[in-house]
């Protein structure tokens, strides 16, 4: 991938992660844990050499991807960063390449807006802590989606690899899966990439906790959550077109299947939790 980076960092107790963050925009997701994030950024575009005062952030995190929103942080473009955790925890770094130095900055859970998606068997949540609209970034946009057992999540099949002003935007992008144990035993789900006319992606893979899935362009989705086995996806997006916004295309053989969700209830597993309950 040429615009988007991930990094799943694993922290024993007392552990502390260098990062130096070159010519990306970062944020540091906790997925289980917490931390505190060390921040030097530069003092500016025409000093490189000079460093800005430390920033601190304390990340409250969460016990795990199902069990609350989380706080963030966002690391600008040419910091160098530490993340260090007194409990130990597994941290997400989510990147994309940028040319603005925006300042760092700290992402309280309580203002992640929380959306429900689809109606039925293709409901599910998703967590909107830097999207397009939610959270200023120069390139990155990046979301959370939690999907319960036994249903079709990122569906219909769609797509943004294409700009078309005002239709659809180009963007590759990035999908991390957690998936929750039943009694112990792992989880399992499945992901589709189908070719687009702008591309020729074809995946149909079996995802676990761990996995991720690179999508440089193509139709993507279904999502599918075994049943009994609740799926969590990080959805990491940067595009080289100077707007900042995701715009998708649905696949014509498949979009229809939006036009039903009115007559279906939202899933009452949904949601698995909220920003004000955020730990």
């Amino acid at each position: 991938m040429t615009l988007t980076a991930l990094r799943v960092v694993e922290l024993a107790p007392g552990e502390t992660h260098p990062h130096a963050c070159g010519d990306h925009e970062w944020i540091v997701l906790p997925l289980a844990g917490g931390c505190v994030v060390r921040c030097a950024e530069p003092a500016s575009a025409g000093h490189a050499t000079e460093r800005a005062p430390e920033r601190v952030f304390e990340l409250r995190g969460r016990a795990g991807v199902f069990s609350a929103v989380t706080d963030f942080a966002y690391l600008p473009r040419g910091a160098d960063a530490a993340i260090a955790s007194a409990d130990g925890g597994r941290f997400a770094l989510v990147g994309a390449r940028c040319e603005k130095t925006l300042p760092a900055r700290y992402g309280p859970a309580r203002e992640v807006p929380v959306e429900l998606r689809g109606a039925g068997a293709c409901s599910r949540q998703v967590n909107n802590f830097a999207a397009a609209d939610v959270f200023d970034c120069d390139r990155l946009i990046a979301v959370e989606v939690l999907t319960p057992g036994g249903n079709w999540s990122s569906y219909p099949p769609h797509k943004h690899d294409e700009h078309r002003p005002g239709e659809e935007s180009r963007l590759e992008e990035i999908y991390y899966f957690e998936i929750a144990p039943h009694d112990g035993v792992p989880g399992l789900g499945y992901q589709r990439v189908s070719p687009s006319p702008a591309g020729k992606t074809d995946i149909l893979t079996e995802v676990r906790t761990g996995d991720a899935v690179l999508i440089p362009d193509g139709w993507h989705g279904p999502s599918i959550a075994a049943p009994g086995h609740d799926m969590y996806y990080l959805n990491v997006m940067a595009g080289p077109d100077r707007t900042r916004e995701w715009l998708i295309s649905d696949h014509p053989d498949h979009g229809w299947i939006r036009d039903t969700w009115a007559g279906q209830d939202i899933d009452p597993r949904l949601p698995f939790h909220r920003a004000e309950d955020a730990e």
